[in-house]
């Protein structure tokens, strides 16, 4: 039997993880009429207010971000780290995919996509920072 997951630790569904990186995206906190625009506009996107607000119910309750009133609008504050997730999503990823093994995932990476000679360069310079 799985051990129960808290809230904090339920992955997004696609819409979740669109809606919050509209939010991380913002850099500060954000109207909802105006993360409303930034899916429609960015993302071709457009909810209804009452799906969006359903949304930003279920990333509360899931501890992602806070929702708070302003006058006459609500405003939403992440509060979840962007690259804390994106770091356990990838750890996810690799521990299923391939079994943790971190050389077959960057391989698998390498596969997958086309690298410039700029991508080459950081990647050298990552592999060099880990020897000192």
């Amino acid at each position: 039997m799985m051990d129960a997951i808290s809230n904090e630790e339920r992955n997004l569904s696609c819409a979740e993880s669109l809606v919050m990186k509209a939010i991380w995206e913002a850099g500060e906190d954000i109207a909802v009429p105006d993360l409303m625009t930034a899916l429609k506009v960015k993302y071709e996107k457009d909810y209804a207010r009452t799906t969006v607000q359903t949304f930003l119910l279920k990333l509360s309750e899931k501890g992602f971000i806070r929702i708070y009133r302003k006058g006459k609008l609500s405003y939403v504050r992440a509060v979840k780290e962007e690259a804390d997730y994106k770091a356990r999503i990838l750890k996810e990823e690799l521990d299923f995919w391939y079994h943790g093994n971190t050389s077959e995932l960057i391989a698998g990476l390498f596969r997958a996509v086309k690298l410039t000679e700029k991508d080459r360069e950081q990647i050298r310079r990552a592999l060099d920072e880990l020897d000192d």
